[in-house]
């Protein structure tokens, strides 16, 4: 089990597609995190290959002043803690030219808009599981 690659789901909102299926047939394990402090703590511990989140621009919130999304603190811990773990974010089309400016400063392996496809998710982690 611990030879398989390990997969961070970061559950940051209710679009967030429930692929764990996928990642099983993939032979990736994965851990699911709806808080940003447990998966910060579980980098720390045990570091991923890959890393699937949502992106959420901070639109007048508490992103909107030093962090530009919900990613970008987890995105910075990786850094030290994972940097050879590849970050798949989904996002709305809508928020596309923000996470243009997110992939500036953190490194993307790769983007899927909404609505998020299975087989588009398949091909992303398929070529590297």
């Amino acid at each position: 089990m611990a030879g398989r690659p390990l997969l961070y789901s970061l559950v940051d909102s209710p679009t967030h597609p429930d692929l764990s299926a996928l990642y099983r047939r993939l032979g990736l394990r994965e851990q699911r995190f709806a808080s940003m402090r447990k998966a910060m703590a579980a980098l720390k511990r045990t570091p991923p290959d890959w890393v699937v989140g949502e992106f959420l621009y901070g639109y007048g919130n508490n992103y909107a002043g030093v962090n530009l999304s919900n990613l970008d603190v987890f995105l910075h811990a990786l850094r030290r803690y994972a940097p050879e773990a590849r970050v798949l974010v989904f996002y709305q089309p809508s928020e596309r030219a923000y996470l243009e400016r997110l992939a500036e400063l953190f490194p993307i392996h790769a983007r899927i808009a909404h609505p998020v496809r299975e087989a588009a998710v398949a091909r992303v982690l398929g070529a590297t599981a």
